[in-house]
């Protein structure tokens, strides 16, 4: 199972960035997540800080467009195969500056694609 990095994850039970860290544990996927507050998600830490994670396949994002840029060049070197834009975090600019470093772009909803195994 690869390992997917979640950003903009939240303790709240009610938000996606936080039923996907559930979804994502229940198939057994190694998840790591950051979000503006420490705390913990099913047995994923939330971390604050961009730590320079080892072999992530996916970022799936929950952070608006106007929060990205700030992520634009860490995302990048964690080299990840592909990064989801779940449904209000299109970014075109962002999006292209991913292609042209060779990361696959997916605007999807993550829960739907682990509900229907395409994940």
């Amino acid at each position: 199972m690869e390992k997917t990095l979640v950003i903009g994850v939240t303790t709240n039970p009610d938000r996606y960035s936080n039923l996907v860290v559930h979804r994502l544990r229940d198939k057994d996927y190694p998840v790591v997540a950051i979000g503006n507050k420490p705390g913990k998600v099913v047995d994923v830490e939330i971390e604050m800080d961009k730590f320079p994670y080892e072999d992530i396949h996916t970022v799936s994002l929950y952070l608006s467009p106007k929060n990205q840029p700030e992520y634009y060049d860490y995302i990048i070197s964690l080299k990840p195969k592909r990064v989801i834009f779940n449904p209000g975090t299109e970014n075109p600019e962002f999006s292209n500056l991913l292609l042209e470093n060779g990361i696959e772009v997916d605007v999807a909803c993550s829960m739907v694609l682990l509900a229907s195994d395409q994940y």
